[in-house]
């Protein structure tokens, strides 16, 4: 009996993709368990490399293996966001499977959650794909289904790849479901299936209320403000460098969750150096009163930062990197004058 092997990774292309292994790739049709238990072998333990991973790939733990299915025809079918046009939207195409990112054949159709599927995308559908009128009505119906989940979910990315059409009907043998991060208070369901996997330090960081993005450099990179950590990393880029990540304290960080994220990221075997930027902002009226701070309280002070660097430092033992502090801003003076050797101890802060 035939089955499939489908490497279990947070990434698309795993089909197209490579392992390290044996350069074979992340789905395989196997023969026999004595295939089944080899291809298990070469697969688990190692890393696949797809055009949504990172370049060495990421680490597969986990196989989902299953009977093979006998496809008369593959499609793909997904509902997403055009934030282009502030709307959802249904793609669809009649060539599924691997071949998907190249196809030309790919229909959009826009539409609004209040109306979900009318007959007139019903109509398109069916017109452009070919399919049956008893066909239509289960294609008709799994829209439904995935725009109900659509709006009911905070989903961001409902993807059936491939839903594939059968001698008893039709069958998805993969989907991709992404849910709004920003939705994870009412959607707890859902966020309580999410695994720590490849991306731990990413909720480490959300639980402190920071905001990490993984990339792909060496040079880490601390900062408060999403604008400020886009153009440090412009500018890290510019000069040839490459940042591991950025990693936003934004403005209501706390001295001890600072301490946590700074574990996070000398945790991070790739990061060779780091750079830490802060811009601190409160001004003041002419009788003294705290005006910025007034209308955004978050707003972070530089000699907290300092005195999170010199803390995150001795929990660690010192840090064994070179590490460049810009500060400025509020009390960034007392801030800088905290991290320098003479009062902190830490010696490769400069």
């Amino acid at each position: 009996m035939l089955s499939s092997t489908s490497a279990q990774i947070l990434a698309g292309g795993r089909g197209k993709g490579t392992f390290d292994s044996d350069q074979k790739g992340g789905v395989r049709i196997v023969k026999s368990p004595r295939e089944a238990y080899q291809s298990a072998l070469n697969m688990l333990n190692h890393n696949l490399t797809t055009k949504q991973t990172p370049p060495a790939g990421l680490p597969v733990h986990k196989l989902y293996i299953y009977k093979a299915v006998d496809i008369t025809h593959e499609y793909y079918l997904a509902i997403t966001f055009d934030r282009r046009r502030s709307s959802p939207i249904i793609l669809i195409s009649d060539s599924g499977g691997v071949d998907i990112e190249t196809s030309d054949r790919l229909h959009q159709l826009w539409f609004q959650l209040e109306t979900g599927i009318t007959p007139e995308i019903d109509a398109y559908i069916q017109a452009e794909l070919g399919f049956s009128d008893s066909e239509m009505k289960v294609i008709h119906k799994l829209l439904c289904d995935m725009v109900r989940l659509f709006r009911e979910k905070d989903a961001t990315l409902l993807e059936l790849n491939p839903l594939v059409k059968t001698a008893d009907g039709f069958v998805c043998l993969d989907a991709k479901f992404e849910f709004d991060n920003s939705a994870r208070f009412r959607q707890g369901d859902i966020f309580a299936c999410e695994e720590g996997g490849d991306e731990q330090e990413v909720r480490d960081a959300e639980k402190l209320g920071l905001s990490y993005v993984k990339l792909d450099g060496n040079i880490g990179n601390i900062v408060n403000g999403a604008g400020l950590a886009m153009a440090t990393n412009d500018l890290i880029t510019l000069v040839g460098g490459r940042c591991a990540n950025f990693l936003d304290v934004g403005g209501g960080a706390t001295r001890d969750g600072l301490v946590k994220a700074f574990k996070i990221l000398w945790g991070d075997e790739r990061v060779k150096g780091v750079l830490i930027n802060i811009y601190g902002g409160e001004c003041h009226s002419r009788d003294g009163h705290t005006l910025l701070r007034l209308m955004f309280p978050g707003i972070v002070r530089c000699d907290m930062i300092a005195e999170s660097i010199i803390a995150a430092a001795k929990d660690i033992g010192g840090f064994k990197m070179p590490v460049v502090v810009r500060l400025q801003g509020t009390n960034s003076e007392k801030g800088l004058k905290l991290v320098s050797w003479q009062e902190s101890g830490v010696s490769k802060v400069n």
